[in-house]
């Protein structure tokens, strides 16, 4: 069934970030996401992810910022009737679940203010410059908490991490797509911040390349469901460690994110966590279309075959540099076939007119599969097309 998806036109620029004129749906590739799951690729390499950068859009919200307070959270007051699993010297979950400092009103959105009695808190399984991720429950469904800590010494930065938490509970709050992670709630500490979102089974799919060290990653038939989208679209930073596996094996983009601001403090802008895999025209701020998209795609197809981070022996800046001085790229492996080859090299092709559409990338891939299953020299590429894809 072919999937059309209406895309609105973006964007203005304000003097510190870009920002959607108006309500937008998510970005194509999202649209493609039976993608990730249905090519034939091989996990060559092991490759931990240092970079728990995520990008937000920022935007206006009803989300005000609180006057600042004397709250530490080293005086925070450990209840381990709230907590699920006993977390040593987790003070972010105790100022949350900390009865002594009032949870604050999220104005535009009160009714997604969490209920904390509900909330139960588990293991954190990641963590970032600003916060934690947690597994727990709400009411019952198993859920991801991300907990954001203000800092308490750089105004500041606090000031721009609260706009993004504004920004972030405003997209999740009204951007409703299939491709999105469902919002749950969130929920307002003098110095804690809380996210609740579904929590997905599978992991990232960096993650999901990490599990599957030197297999095939068993992929199957869904090119087809790929795309038929065409128009403009709301650009995107795709990249592996945001796109989240659900135990359907449907992929949602998840954590619109604060970690960015780590680097935009400092003068630089708020991308520099994506650049990996971010186009070179965005990198310099230049005008772009949708064929950034097309460009991340291609790097993440590059992981795909691989398993590995991309420019992984640099720190994402010196990637930023090299992609756009040098025309530096991801080696295409030798024994890559070559249609996978040519998809790749297309796509993060240094002229955007140049990418082909996703509608050309689906029949690209098609031929590609015929190709990787009919030459039995790339036989580490013929992914097991009987093999299910689990989520465990």
């Amino acid at each position: 069934m072919t999937t059309i998806v209406t895309y609105t036109t973006w964007l203005t620029t304000t003097s510190l970030v870009r920002v959607p004129t108006c309500q937008s749906t998510v970005s194509i590739a999202y649209k493609h996401q039976q993608w990730w799951l249905d090519c034939y690729v091989c996990r060559q390499q092991q490759c931990r992810s240092s970079d728990s950068h995520t990008a937000i859009l920022n935007h206006a919200s009803g989300l005000r910022p609180h006057p600042p307070a004397n709250h530490s959270i080293g005086n925070s007051v450990f209840r381990p009737s709230r907590v699920s699993h006993p977390l040593n010297n987790d003070a972010l979950s105790r100022a949350l679940m900390d009865p002594q400092y009032p949870t604050q009103p999220l104005m535009d959105f009160e009714e997604w203010t969490l209920d904390l009695g509900k909330l139960n808190m588990g293991m954190p399984f990641a963590q970032g410059a600003f916060g934690k991720l947690y597994k727990g429950t709400y009411n019952g469904e198993d859920v991801a908490i991300k907990l954001l800590e203000k800092p308490e010494n750089d105004l500041e930065r606090a000031q721009l991490m609260e706009q993004q938490f504004a920004q972030e509970v405003m997209m999740l709050a009204t951007l409703k797509h299939p491709n999105i992670v469902r919002f749950i709630g969130a929920c307002r500490k003098p110095i804690v911040w809380c996210i609740v979102t579904e929590y997905a089974k599978g992991g990232s799919v960096r993650q999901f390349l990490m599990r599957r060290q030197n297999r095939s990653v068993p992929l199957k038939l869904a090119v087809k469901q790929a795309l038929d989208v065409q128009g403009n679209g709301l650009c995107s930073w795709i990249r592996s460690d945001n796109l989240l596996i659900f135990s359907d094996k449907s992929i949602k983009i998840a954590d619109f994110g604060v970690a960015r601001i780590e680097v935009q403090t400092e003068g630089m802008t708020p991308e520099t966590g994506t650049y990996r895999w971010m186009a070179p025209e965005m990198i310099q701020h230049r005008p772009y279309t949708q064929k950034v998209d097309v460009y991340s795609f291609g790097i993440v197809l590059w992981e795909l075959i691989t398993g590995m981070l991309p420019f992984a022996n640099m720190t994402a800046v010196q990637a930023a540099f090299a992609v756009v001085n040098k025309g530096v790229r991801p080696i295409v492996p030798p024994d890559c076939p070559p249609s996978l080859g040519e998809i790749m090299t297309r796509c993060w092709d240094a002229n955007p007119d140049a990418r082909p559409p996703f509608t050309e990338i689906v029949a690209m891939l098609e031929n590609a599969e015929m190709e990787i299953m009919s030459t039995v020299r790339k036989a580490r590429f013929r992914c097991c097309i009987s093999e299910p894809m689990t989520t465990e």
